[in-house]
C-alpha cells in the first residue's frame, strides 16, 4: 500500500507521528494509501519555512511572477492525465469529469498570469 509524505520545504518527509489516515477510493470504497498526520512540530516546521519563504517572493516583480506561472501552466499541461488520474481514484469521478476539473484549474491560472499586464 502506498504511504504517503509531507511536502516541506521542498523535500519529502515522513510523518513522525506514527499516525495515519486511510485514503479511500471513492468508487470502490478500498482503501488505496495512508497520509501521515502531521504532528505539531511538522506543523510548525512547515510555517515557518513557508513564512521565511514569502519575503522573497514578494520581492518578486509581477512580470518575473507571471513568467513562473506560465512554467507552471506548462508542467500542469505536461501532466494533466496524470494529475486526472489521480483526482479520478481520490474523489471517485470519471477519467474526463476529472480532466474537466483540471483543465478548469488551469484556465484559472492563466487568466490570473494576465492580471500583471
Amino acid at each position: 500500500m502506498q504511504e504517503l509524505t509531507h511536502y516541506i520545504g521542498g523535500q519529502h518527509v515522513k510523518g513522525t507521528s506514527g499516525r495515519f489516515a486511510d485514503v479511500f477510493n471513492p468508487a470502490t470504497g478500498e482503501v488505496q494509501a495512508k497520509v501521515p498526520l502531521a504532528s505539531a512540530a511538522e506543523l510548525a516546521q512547515a510555517v515557518d519555512i513557508a513564512a521565511a519563504a514569502q519575503p522573497a517572493w514578494a520581492a518578486v516583480n509581477p512580470q518575473r511572477r507571471a513568467r513562473v506561472m506560465m512554467k507552471f501552466v506548462d508542467l500542469l499541461n505536461r501532466d494533466m492525465d496524470k494529475l486526472a488520474e489521480a483526482l479520478s481514484r481520490e474523489h471517485g469521478k470519471t477519467f474526463p469529469d476529472a480532466k474537466g476539473d483540471v483543465q478548469r484549474g488551469l484556465e484559472v491560472v492563466e487568466y490570473c498570469i494576465g492580471a500583471p499586464q
